[in-house]
């Protein structure tokens, strides 16, 4: 059909050429009547070949008008001897796959966003523009502040005058900070707000997260109970089990009629192990009495310097004898803090340094700095022992969490803990050949 209506096209364009040629030969022979009427035989020729171009371009532009609105409701197919259309319909279907794929995709980010606990806002604007738009909204994010969507951004100055003015201070830039909102007349919540700049070729977009600090409490609780009640059960389950298994056994040995020497010795080996079981029971409740019962600490005035000296005298022989180098940036400073308490984490910090750097071949290093940094003072030890796996670096502050054979697992907990106890912190930080601890006091 598409063959037979190209044929026809060609057939009356060559035949209103040719009715043009005769026309012009009578023209010259000057026969008027017969130039005209060929003419106009001609003119009728071609005026059909141009309507019959005309509906072929017209499909053509449609499909092009299709595709520039985004309008995909058409069906086109190619037809030989049309290569214009064929280019058109090819792109038409090639914009369709793109338009549905970009479609989905929208609707599957949408999806997750709009599932996210934690408050989102985008704004945008064009380069030639001054006025943030909002780009995009989640529902948490109007819930939190109980707020409707606002298409532009100014509209939020008056329903939320803290936060709005929060964002504006940050000139819309990389940022992170905190605010206590008041919503509807109710007590004030603590929020974390973090903005992000990001900017194309055309557009700037800025980025703004809202979450809850007592969410992010409460899943960091949740999280410390479960790892904390892995490890005691773990603990006791491995204290008990032999100790049960050797109660029946004393048992099944306790009924009979008469015992025999071997039997004797039976009873007297299950004791001897229930005791040592019992005292490693006891041993770990006392561990967790330290960490969970931790003394309020009696600060008194003391030179931190002095302190950091005495403890290294503790470790001299160790340090001689496993080819330990100790160096030593050491800043002369007096604190008021438990002395006793900063002694205990400066020598559970290097215990687990001389324990990190056992199967170094290299030479083996530790060293211990104090520096002050923005009116707080930093304790750091630092080792090249290779650093910490990063599977359980997460879990190092865990109480009983030890990868040493006899280990408590109390140490970096105990140190972590009384840091705090002085309202300071204790951090873990990977270093190109080891580890470094940084104790901060505020």
């Amino acid at each position: 059909m598409k063959k037979h209506y190209f044929l026809q096209w060609l057939f009356f364009s060559i035949l209103g050429i040719v009715f043009g040629i005769i026309a012009y030969h009578f023209w010259i022979e000057k026969l008027f009547f017969s130039t005209l009427l060929f003419a106009s035989f001609s003119c009728i020729l071609m005026g059909y070949c141009y309507v019959l171009i005309s509906a072929k371009i017209k499909e053509t532009e449609k499909i092009i008008t299709s595709i520039l609105q985004k309008d995909f409701s058409l069906f086109p197919k190619k037809e030989h001897f049309d290569d214009l259309k064929n280019a058109s319909v090819k792109l038409y279907y090639q914009s369709k796959e793109e338009h549905n794929q970009l479609y989905s995709y929208k609707n599957l980010y949408d999806t997750i966003l709009n599932k996210l606990e934690i408050g989102l806002i985008i704004l945008s604007k064009n380069k030639e523009e001054k006025n943030w738009q909002v780009f995009y909204c989640n529902p948490s994010f109007m819930n939190i502040l109980k707020i409707p969507k606002y298409n532009n951004w100014s509209f939020y100055e008056s329903k939320i005058p803290e936060f709005y003015n929060l964002i504006e201070k940050t000139s819309y830039q990389d940022s992170q900070d905190f605010i206590d909102v008041s919503i509807q007349e109710s007590s004030k919540q603590s929020y974390s707000i973090r903005t992000s700049r990001i900017t194309t070729q055309h557009n700037d977009f800025c980025v703004i997260s809202l979450e809850s600090i007592q969410k992010i409490i409460d899943k960091k609780e949740k999280l410390a109970w479960n790892n904390l009640m892995k490890v005691i059960s773990h603990e006791l389950l491995n204290t008990l089990t032999p100790v049960n298994s050797l109660v029946h056994n004393l048992e099944y040995i306790t009924e009979q009629e008469e015992l025999t020497k071997e039997d004797q010795d039976d009873i007297k080996d299950s004791l001897k192990i229930i005791n040592s079981k019992s005292q490693q029971l006891l041993h770990f409740i006392d561990s967790y009495r330290q960490v969970a019962e931790l003394p309020k600490p009696k600060k008194t005035h003391f030179n931190l310097k002095n302190c950091v000296e005495n403890v290294l005298k503790i470790f001299n022989t160790e340090f001689k004898n496993k080819n330990i180098e100790i160096v030593l940036n050491l800043k002369d400073f007096h604190i008021k803090a438990d002395e006793k308490m900063i002694e205990r984490v400066l020598v559970n910090l290097i215990t687990n340094s001389i324990f990190a750097l056992e199967n170094l071949q290299t030479q083996k290093k530790i060293s211990i700095e104090l520096q002050e940094f923005n009116n707080r003072i930093l304790i750091k030890v630092e080792d090249n022992g290779g650093g910490i796996d990063e599977k359980i670096a997460n879990k190092i502050f865990l109480p009983f969490f030890t990868t040493r054979q006899n280990g408590s697992g109390i140490g970096l907990t105990l140190a972590k803990s009384i840091m705090e106890a002085h309202n300071g912190y204790l951090t873990y930080r990977k270093t190109e050949n080891g580890s470094s601890f940084e104790g901060w006091l505020i």
